[in-house]
C-alpha cells in the first residue's frame, strides 16, 4: 500500500468518527435551534467560497478575467429568480462572449 493509499484509508476512517460524534454525544436528542440554523447555512456559504476562490484566484494571486463577468451574469439572474439550469446556461454564455469580444 502507497502512502497515498495510507491517507486516504487514514481521512476516511477520520470522517467516520467524525460523523459518529454527533449521535453519540446528542443521544437522538435534536441540535439547538441556534445549531441547527447555523448546520443549515454552512453548505451555501461553502458553496460560494469554493466558488469565488476558484474564479478569482490563480495561486496566490487575484485574477480578474471573463469569469467574473459570467458570475455577474449568474448574480442578477439569481437575483431575478431564474432557475438554476438558466442560471447556469447564461454565466457560461457571458463569459463565452466576454471570452470571444476580449
Amino acid at each position: 500500500m502507497t502512502a497515498a493509499w495510507v491517507v486516504v484509508v487514514i481521512v476516511g476512517l477520520a470522517t467516520m468518527a467524525i460523523k459518529a460524534i454527533g449521535p453519540v454525544f446528542l443521544g437522538g436528542r435534536p441540535l439547538p435551534g441556534r445549531v441547527q440554523a447555523v448546520v443549515g447555512l454552512l453548505a451555501p456559504a461553502l458553496l460560494a467560497a469554493l466558488v469565488v476562490t476558484s474564479v478569482l484566484a490563480a495561486g496566490r494571486d487575484l485574477v480578474l478575467d471573463e469569469r467574473l463577468i459570467g458570475i455577474a451574469a449568474a448574480v442578477v439572474a439569481l437575483l431575478l429568480r431564474a432557475p438554476i439550469l438558466v442560471v447556469v446556461v447564461v454565466a457560461a454564455a457571458a463569459t463565452a462572449v466576454a471570452r470571444a469580444v476580449v
